[in-house]
């Protein structure tokens, strides 16, 4: 194999090597942004199942009473 073209296959391993590590990266800032959010939303959703239990726990007890189409 030439120089020349030992090189050339060099140069094109080195440059996927960058685009690769781009994508890694890029990766990487999506899938971190996406656990916080998730994070967040986790919260979120543990605050609201809260206030709907204490809600539900201080509701009055339905009365014995007819519905009103009776």
């Amino acid at each position: 194999m030439s120089e020349q073209k030992l090189s050339e296959r060099i140069d094109a391993l080195e440059s996927r090597l960058m685009y690769q590590d781009e994508t890694i990266e890029q990766l990487n800032a999506t899938i971190t942004a996406q656990w916080k959010q998730i994070d967040a939303l986790t919260r979120q959703l543990g605050l609201l199942n809260e206030r709907l239990q204490q809600a539900e726990a201080n509701a009055p007890a339905p009365a014995n009473e007819r519905p009103p189409h009776y």
